[in-house]
């Protein structure tokens, strides 16, 4: 990664992630809300729906060592550590991240491991785990193929990688408008993200790369709703306090919740999920 977004994503996370946790808890990403995004939950458990619907799509029934890339404050990585009686070890940019991971570990007395590593140049052998895990992350990554590329090299023969991430909408048939160019220029900036693509740009890198029974899907409308429900709780006397003292790339960030929730009901954000073997 270039020095200056890896600095601006750790920025991100280390001024936002106690408030997220504070306000909304220990998963950093979207919840699940049934197929046609219909179904009512608490959004936790939508969070929680998320993971086991993923590992049901993606047939995965057991691992042993789990890599959790982009694991935030371990929400994942201690769920499926627990979940399958596994090791994990989850990697982030961001040394509060690292630290507020490691710290749940020994609260849960779950066996993971938590380090900061850049997701381009992972501090692994070749074959090491028998699930690599990528819930939104991939869209901090200003190389694409590299990403997938070091996701493959880390992962063992007949294991199994799982990516859920944000996207922008298919353009083989209609390019992208100079409006939408503009509506994702501002969530990328907000977000501190390079550039998103489409999932079946992911899909065809993931073929050069040699993944094998290779699998995509579309989740946004599944997911859509989440926003919704963030930005219903944002406004809270403790949110609105713990904005102030996140600072303002976290202000600008709960403000502009909003880019999503557009970008979704416009079909221009899509909810990309990618899962493959070695």
């Amino acid at each position: 990664m270039t020095t200056t977004l890896h600095q601006q994503i750790q920025q991100f996370y280390d001024a936002s992630s106690g408030l997220w946790e504070q306000i909304w808890g220990e998963h950093m990403h979207h919840g699940y809300y049934g197929a046609d995004g219909q179904q009512k939950k608490e959004r936790r458990q939508a969070q929680i729906d998320l993971i086991e619907e993923l590992l049901t799509w993606a047939t995965v029934t057991h691992a042993s060592d789990i890599l959790d890339v982009g694991c935030g404050i371990g929400g994942s990585s201690l769920y499926l550590a627990e979940k399958f009686g596994a090791t994990a070890t989850g990697i982030t940019l961001s040394p509060v991240q690292a630290n507020r991971a490691r710290d749940r570990a020994q609260e849960a007395r779950i066996t993971a491991h938590f380090q900061v590593a850049d997701a381009l140049n992972m501090p692994f052998a070749e074959n090491s785990f028998d699930l690599v895990w990528s819930l939104e992350s991939g869209e901090h990554m200003p190389d694409k193929a590299k990403f997938l590329q070091e996701c493959y090299r880390v992962l063992k023969p007949g294991g199994t990688f799982i990516m859920a991430t944000w996207c922008h909408r298919a353009t083989s048939q209609t390019p992208l408008t100079p409006d939408e160019k503009s509506h994702l220029e501002d969530i990328y900036r907000v977000y501190c993200l390079p550039h998103v693509i489409s999932l079946p740009e992911y899909e065809q890198i993931a073929q050069e790369i040699g993944f094998k029974s290779l699998r995509t899907e579309d989740w946004s409308t599944a997911v859509a709703p989440f926003w919704d429900i963030v930005i219903d709780s944002a406004f809270n006397w403790d949110a609105i306090v713990g904005l102030i003292r996140s600072g303002w790339t976290t202000i600008q960030a709960a403000l502009s919740l909003g880019l999503m929730q557009r970008g979704y009901q416009r079909g221009l954000i899509k909810f990309g999920l990618l899962c493959g073997q070695k």
